[in-house]
């Protein structure tokens, strides 16, 4: 925490030499964040509070970090605000999948999942089912839910092993160099409730990055419906289309916007659902455990209250996330070459550079600080068919098997700074950021094709220019 609050007020010394004149404005891009935009590039870049956070709030800025930080654990506890972990659960902290607040990944070949969890669903097959999907999303597993839970408290029966197998696809660009990419498969093992469906389907998510998610929030709704066209009217090939989700604070349809599929509606109810799929812990969002019928023990196991997350809590962890800082670009006038070429390629037509947030509600709401934010997160927050290679063939909502929200680029140059890996995509199959380009397909595949005719010189710029994001 002292250390975060270091590297804030050297944020902010480092903002206010770097100034935001109008000559400043005019030779480089604007900052990704706006106002928000943070200027340190170690290990530290995405846990940072927002430059322009009053200092009034950095109390509860470092309160949700510390709530989103320490672990967690088993009900009953002395620590009755930090209890009920589980009965069933992938990890006991939401840093122990975000680390340092950035990009999870696959584990190695053998090991258990971290940072990485596994979807799961079956087709409705019932009107109650069908029903079931305007709401949830997508049907569970009757035996296993909707999420795979590799751990458990003492007297419950973790679900299953769950494990990746990986298949080498080949590849050549235009100049005829070759490539190899790695498509993943999972594989479960050690079941203790008895039989998968036949049907299940299963899709390995890694856990995204942090950054920007309360300027994301703020985007106005009708500037993201303005970006979509779900049947390509104007014939470019790119026919985004926005997910429909379950509010369950409001009970109602509404836009969707984080998530891999864009499957949640508000950052709070992304919050809660983690905490109810990653930790098993219940709040007011999601006040019942996810234990099916044939998980007597995981019912029957003692509970850290009705809810088990209380709102106060909830609020400051979705508060740090919200308010987390977006780090600056660096080299940008050096990208240029690259940057155009991304243009050029067709890769902003889905991975759109600019949006500007709406207004506050209400002048003195906590999150002022958000409003009224030009930024340049590039992507639309639209599904977009992906094509084969990438498909998990598991439904979300309106989002079918084949499609996956744009996700934001910026901060993608500071991965490695930040998780010591360069693992991209929903699964975290591509090795680098060429591999994520290369396994792009369906509405990107033009896209992909002009990058592999390019000479490798031409490639580098590119990559270049994504780095410096």
């Amino acid at each position: 925490m002292t250390r975060l609050a270091a590297s804030w007020a050297l944020g902010l010394a480092a903002l206010g030499a770097l100034g935001l004149a109008p000559a400043h404005a005019a030779a480089e891009p604007p900052d990704s964040g706006g106002a928000t935009t943070v200027h340190i590039v170690d290990a530290s870049a995405f846990s940072l509070p927002a430059a322009n956070l009053p200092m009034t709030r950095l109390a509860d800025f470092f309160a949700g970090n510390s709530f989103f930080t320490n672990a967690w654990v088993r009900a009953p506890a002395s620590a009755s605000a930090r209890d009920g972990l589980g009965p069933l659960f992938n990890t006991n902290s939401c840093q122990s999948c975000h680390l340092k607040d950035g990009r999870g990944q696959p584990p190695a070949p053998g090991a258990e999942l971290v940072s990485m969890l596994v979807r799961a669903s079956v087709p409705a097959r019932t009107a109650a089912e069908r029903a079931l999907e305007r709401t949830a999303g997508a049907v569970p597993d009757p035996r296993y839910g909707d999420q795979i839970q590799n751990r458990a408290v003492e007297g419950v029966p973790p679900e299953a092993h769950a494990a990746l197998t990986w298949q080498d696809v080949p590849g050549r660009f235009g100049d005829g160099t070759s490539y190899t990419l790695q498509r993943p498969s999972v594989q479960l093992a050690a079941l203790a409730y008895g039989p998968l469906d036949p049907e299940l389907r299963l899709s390995a998510r890694v856990a995204p990055p942090l950054v920007g998610m309360g300027l994301l929030e703020r985007i106005p709704e009708a500037a993201i419906a303005a970006l979509a066209d779900p049947d390509d009217r104007d014939g470019n090939g790119i026919s985004g289309r926005t997910n429909q989700v379950w509010d369950a604070a409001r009970a109602a349809s509404a836009l969707g916007r984080f998530g891999w599929k864009a499957g949640q509606p508000t950052l709070r109810q992304q919050v809660a659902a983690a905490f109810r799929g990653d930790l098993g812990i219940t709040s007011s969002l999601f006040p019942e455990q996810p234990c099916t019928p044939v998980q007597s023990a995981c019912a029957q196991a003692p509970s850290g209250g009705a809810p088990e997350l209380a709102d106060e809590v909830l609020d400051l962890v979705t508060f740090y996330a919200q308010t987390l800082g977006v780090p600056a670009r660096r080299n940008p006038s050096t990208a240029r070459p690259g940057e155009a070429l991304f243009r050029a390629l067709g890769c902003a037509g889905c991975h759109v550079e600019r949006f500007v947030t709406g207004p506050a509600p209400d002048a003195q709401t906590a999150l002022s600080l958000l409003a009224d934010q030009e930024i340049h997160p590039y992507s639309d927050l639209l599904l977009h068919d992906m094509g084969e290679g990438l498909a998990d063939g598991r439904p979300e909502f309106a989002a079918d098997g084949r499609e996956w929200r744009t996700p934001p680029l910026w901060g993608i140059g500071l991965v490695h700074a930040v998780s010591r890996h360069t693992r991209f995509l929903h699964d975290g199959r591509a090795r680098n950021l060429e591999e994520a380009i290369l396994w792009h397909g369906g509405e990107a595949e033009p896209a992909r094709r002009a990058y592999t005719a390019l000479q490798r010189s031409e490639r580098d710029q590119l990559l270049f220019f994504l780095g410096t994001l």
